[in-house]
């Protein structure tokens, strides 16, 4: 047991805060809340996830809602005096009201190394962007979003088979790890923090379903960027194949894949029954696991022996340009 005992507030609702909160019921912290999202909200989320059963296994009292900062959720929290409120996978900003309850104060992860990819879907966004590292930021909570003073960091290698699902799980046992360097650290009194540099900062928009639309203009690259960053558990990056909307679960570049003279889009078959989709650079993205609007997902060799037969071709006239 901690020779020092720290009442904790845990908000959270995304997959990633998943292993801490276990991770803190398991070392014996003392929990007393669990602050999360209601059914109705989780479902709404990509990536949520329900925290409710782990915390009434343990005997920690929940509290569902979808506005940490409003008067009765405040007058809960203040019934419950925490030391420290912690968060982690929660969107909303929190106010000063807020910030002001626990005794020692507030802090929470955020999937990057801050300054860099501050704001909404920073692995999505990292991915996207074909970084091969990113990280995962432990912050004291402002009422700016990402701007607190950093308390600890780890860099997160992003490798080539990685996905927006894998990366998280590499942030949580981050932020596992981060816990057990900080809580002994508080618990003697001290709290690291150093400032953020705010000319380094890059701040990063929140992401919608429909920004998953592919360019098959693109270079081959891209294209496998875009499905790894929007595959589970986020709606997915897709293409229209005769009107119809196709989601692109999980692919590959392959090497060995031998190009068509055809335009962008079209499609034909590798050597082991795979689509393979002829990009921007003369490269062409393999398909491997694809649903069809309507339809269950199937494996690309299924695709490629009905919908996905060639002559097909995604359609490459529904964006202006390729960026």
């Amino acid at each position: 047991m901690p020779t020092t005992i720290l009442k904790i507030m845990f908000v959270g609702a995304h997959l990633e805060a998943r292993l801490p909160f276990e991770h803190l019921a398991a070392t014996n912290e003392n929990i007393v809340g669990l602050f999360t999202l209601t059914p109705e909200a989780l479902g709404r989320m990509s990536g949520g996830i329900d925290l409710t059963g782990l915390a009434k296994a343990a005997n920690i009292p929940v509290r569902t809602g979808t506005n940490l900062n409003a008067p009765e959720t405040l007058a809960w929290v203040k019934t419950l005096a925490p030391d420290l409120l912690l968060v982690v996978g929660w969107t909303q900003l929190l106010k000063s009201e807020l910030l002001a309850i626990p005794r020692i104060g507030c802090l929470g992860f955020h999937a990057s190394l801050l300054p860099k990819y501050r704001g909404r879907a920073p692995v999505n966004w990292a991915i996207l962007n074909g970084e091969t590292e990113t990280g995962n930021t432990m912050m004291v909570l402002e009422p700016g979003a990402d701007e607190g003073d950093i308390v600890s960091q780890r860099r997160i290698p992003i490798g080539e088979q990685d996905d927006c699902k894998t990366i998280y799980e590499k942030v949580s046992l981050t932020e596992c790890e981060m816990l057990d360097e900080v809580l002994p650290l508080i618990r003697e009194g001290r709290l690291p923090r150093v400032k953020q540099d705010s000319g380094a900062a890059t701040v990063m928009p929140k992401r919608k379903p429909e920004d998953g639309l592919l360019d098959w203009r693109w270079p081959s690259r891209r294209l496998y960027n875009w499905v790894r960053a929007l595959t589970h558990p986020y709606p997915g990056a897709f293409g229209y194949l005769c009107g119809r909307k196709v989601t692109i679960w999980k692919a590959c570049l392959d090497a060995n894949s031998r190009p068509i003279d055809e335009p962008a889009g079209s499609v034909h078959l590798s050597s082991d029954g795979f689509p393979l989709v002829n990009a921007g650079d003369n490269g062409a993205l393999k398909l491997l696991q694809v649903e069809r609007e309507g339809h269950s997902s199937v494996s690309g060799v299924e695709a490629g022996q009905t919908f996905l037969k060639p002559p097909a071709a995604f359609q490459t006239d529904l964006v202006e340009v390729a960026v």
